[in-house]
């Protein structure tokens, strides 16, 4: 009886892999969604919005966008792991999805969704932010920004994708080291916080320069500093917060996930289709429009960062404590 209980699921998991292999060896068997967890517009929308287009050259299957904004961020990615994990529906993600789970852990919530739920398939860019400002605004450097901000604390509100957000804690970091206070407008998207800005519903704004390069250069827009560790190459001008005294950096990274069971087999076959999507000419081209660097990181190598980013941001903010 031993024996036969034995053989029994000997050939059960053998069909399982038998049927797991056939699977991914028929990968895509139909249309592909990717989650953007933010409204159109963001930074998030569009990288995943070219490199969709051309992932579907290699995948020979459509690939629809599902925006689902809302919370920061959270919304989307909770859907996103969710999904059944066939490879079908992936997530184009932000530092968000490491941020959110951290601060619910400050703040003694329950989080609607872990980043082990997830699978790294790729990183495409990873952009520092910059503080920007209308350019009818009375403010031409961070020091003046700074000097009304700490005269009127209070007053001088900003947008953001939502509370815990990439662009809300890149403000607050930048708020801490300067010892600011502002008031922190949420809204569920990076095209509705910039929009937020544009028609003068709040004063501030941290973006990536990539989502706001039409802005800049249409003379709507003015950056004062820059979260990165160096000058960014599109924006030689604009001095880092860091060399003006106030020490913070922040780096928006886009990612490729899939939930977290997809089969290997499947996962490779998305790996290949991203690596080769990143330098089709579709993305590229699209990338280039925006001012954003293309920086590759395979899944191995991707997962990696993410550790690291983690351990890094979960320092930062357990240092700043609960934002609001």
């Amino acid at each position: 009886m031993q024996l036969y209980h034995k053989i029994k699921v000997s050939l059960s998991l053998a069909a399982l892999l038998l049927s797991m292999a056939a699977s991914a060896q028929n990968f895509p068997e139909h249309p592909l969604t990717i989650v953007v967890p933010f409204t159109p517009g963001g930074v998030s929308d569009i990288t995943a919005r070219p490199l969709a287009a051309a992932m579907s050259t290699n995948l020979v299957q459509s690939i629809v966008i599902d925006n689902k904004g809302g919370a920061g961020g959270a919304i989307g990615m909770a859907a996103a792991a969710r999904a059944k994990p066939d490879g079908h529906t992936l997530m184009m993600a932000l530092p968000s999805m490491i941020t959110i789970p951290i601060s619910d852990r400050i703040s003694g919530r329950a989080s609607s969704f872990q980043i082990n739920q997830f699978k790294p398939i790729a990183r495409l860019t990873a952009d520092p932010t910059v503080l920007a400002v209308r350019t009818e605004s009375p403010w031409k450097t961070l020091a003046d920004f700074v000097r009304d901000a700490r005269a009127k604390p209070g007053t001088i509100s900003y947008s953001s994708s939502g509370l815990y957000g990439t662009t809300h804690v890149a403000m607050e970091i930048l708020a801490y080291a300067a010892n600011l206070k502002m008031v922190h407008v949420p809204y569920s998207g990076g095209g509705l916080q910039i929009n937020a800005l544009l028609g003068g519903h709040v004063d501030a704004t941290m973006q990536t320069p990539g989502a706001i390069a039409g802005q800049i250069a249409a003379g709507k827009l003015r950056v004062l500093a820059a979260l990165s560790k160096d000058r960014i190459a599109s924006l030689p001008d604009v001095p880092t917060a860091t060399e003006l005294g106030y020490k913070g950096e922040f780096y928006l990274w886009t990612g490729i996930f899939a939930p977290a069971a997809t089969p290997d087999a499947v996962v490779n076959r998305l790996r290949a289709s991203v690596k080769d999507a990143s330098n089709h000419a579709i993305f590229k081209t699209a990338m280039a429009g925006l001012n954003t660097p293309i920086q590759y990181l395979d899944s191995d190598d991707f997962t990696k960062f993410i550790v690291e980013d983690t351990k890094r941001l979960d320092t930062v903010l357990t240092s700043m404590g609960e934002i609001k």
